[in-house]
């Protein structure tokens, strides 16, 4: 950073909206103000109740749409923000796993290419993968 001269400008963040930003830094908020100080709390119902407190924050947080859903997983690899990485991608699977392979194919923009005879013989090579 030091050698793109950002220490008086500031960090650049490209493709990074106000918007997608402001919600990092809400999530960075919470999980600091929860996060506990080494050696100065050891109550066990305190960790306990902090904890459920941020599981109930990370699913309100991540029950976003999807385009700000992908674009806080892009803020999050940018910023190597691994928790929160591991947070919105750990959704966004939970999202994949519950949708059919047509609404897959439309959140991602995935055209199908193939024609009804290679689609059959994908499914015959790959019967294990549609089986219900």
């Amino acid at each position: 950073m030091i050698e793109d001269d950002c220490t008086d400008n500031g960090v650049p963040l490209p493709n990074v909206t106000a918007v997608v930003l402001a919600k990092v830094v809400e999530y960075f908020k919470k999980h600091a103000a929860v996060t506990p100080k080494p050696a100065t709390e050891a109550i066990a119902a305190d960790k306990a109740k902090r904890e459920e407190e941020l599981k109930s924050f990370d699913a309100e947080f991540v029950d976003v749409d999807r385009t700000m859903l992908f674009e806080l997983i892009l803020a999050a690899n940018f910023l190597n923000a691994q928790d929160l990485l591991d947070l919105t991608c750990q959704h966004a699977a939970d999202l994949i796993r519950l949708d059919q392979r047509h609404e897959v194919r439309e959140v991602f923009n995935i055209t199908n290419d193939f024609t009804p005879e290679e689609e059959a013989e994908v499914r015959k090579e790959n019967a294990w993968a549609f089986d219900n």
